[in-house]
C-alpha cells in the first residue's frame, strides 16, 4: 500500500498533479448504469454483464448490448436522474484542487448525459463544475423510448475494448512526467489503477489491486480522500506549499 511519503514526493515534483475519478460510485452515490439497467431494461443485461466480467468481452461492447434493451423516454429519464446524488465530499476534493491549482478529470465508462446534470445540481460553485474535464460516453435518444450508444473518445481501437479507454485520456491530459492521482471503485477502473502513481481504490477495484499486488489507498468516502490530499500537501516545506499553484499545469 502507497503510504503519505508517497504523496508527499508527488507534490514535491517540479508539476502539480492531475487528478483523475471515476464517476459512477464513486464521485455518484450509486452506480447510475446499473440502476438505469435495473429500472429500464430487462433481465438479459445482466447476462451481458457476467460476459463483462468474465472477459469474454469488453465494456463497449457490454454497454451497447446492455443500452438496446434499455426502454424509457428522455421524460422519464430525466425524472429518474433526478433522484441520484453525489459523495459529499467532492467538494472538499474540488475545493482543495482549487487551492493548490491541480486539475481535475472525470474518466468514466458512463455517459456526460447524466454526469453532467448531477455536476452541476450537486455542486453548488458552477465555475468550479465549469473546470472539471469530463471524459465520458453518450447515450442517445431514438425514437419513442429507445436508446443507442457512441464513444466519443475511442481515439484508437481500444486492445481492451474499453469504452472509454481511462489510460488514454490520463496519457492526454497529463503529459509525460506529470504525476497522476486517480480514485475508483469498480472493475472498469482497474487500467487506469495500473497507470496511476498514486490509487485510491474502494469495493472491487481494492480488491482487484489487492490480488495483483498494485499499491493503493483504501478510503470509503471522497471526504476521507481529501482530508489525505489536505494532509499531504500541508507536510510540505513551508515554501513549498506556497509556491505550489504556479507550478501547476493547466487543464485540457
Amino acid at each position: 500500500m502507497k503510504t503519505n511519503f508517497d504523496l508527499n514526493n508527488i507534490f514535491l515534483r517540479p508539476v502539480s498533479p492531475v487528478l483523475f475519478l471515476d464517476f459512477d460510485g464513486t464521485v455518484s452515490k450509486r452506480d447510475v448504469i446499473d440502476a438505469i439497467l435495473e429500472e429500464f431494461a430487462d433481465d438479459r443485461w445482466l447476462e451481458v454483464e457476467q460476459e463483462w466480467v468474465d472477459g469474454k468481452i469488453g465494456s463497449r461492447e457490454c454497454l451497447r448490448r446492455q443500452f438496446e434493451l434499455v426502454r424509457v423516454t428522455p421524460d422519464e429519464m430525466d425524472e429518474y436522474l433526478c433522484g441520484f446524488g453525489l459523495d459529499e465530499g467532492v467538494t472538499s476534493i474540488l475545493d482543495l484542487c482549487g487551492e493548490i491549482g491541480m486539475p481535475v478529470h472525470i474518466v468514466s465508462d458512463g455517459f456526460e448525459y447524466y454526469i453532467r446534470r448531477m455536476l452541476k445540481k450537486g455542486i453548488e460553485d458552477q465555475e468550479k463544475v465549469h473546470k472539471i474535464g469530463v471524459w465520458a460516453n453518450e447515450m442517445i435518444p431514438v425514437g419513442k423510448n429507445q436508446w443507442r450508444t457512441d464513444f466519443p473518445h475511442l481515439l484508437d481501437v481500444c486492445s481492451d475494448g474499453c469504452a472509454t479507454c481511462k489510460p488514454a485520456m490520463m496519457k492526454m491530459n497529463a503529459s509525460f512526467g506529470v504525476p497522476t492521482i486517480f480514485i475508483g471503485d469498480g472493475l472498469s477502473d482497474r487500467f487506469a489503477a495500473q497507470r496511476a502513481d498514486i490509487v485510491y481504490a474502494k469495493q472491487k477495484l481494492a480488491e482487484f489491486c489487492g490480488r495483483n499486488m498494485i499499491p493503493h489507498i483504501e478510503y470509503a468516502n471522497l471526504n476521507q480522500v481529501a482530508e489525505s490530499l489536505r494532509e499531504a500537501t500541508e507536510s510540505l516545506p513551508a515554501a513549498f506549499n506556497g509556491v505550489l499553484g504556479e507550478l501547476s499545469i493547466s487543464p485540457a
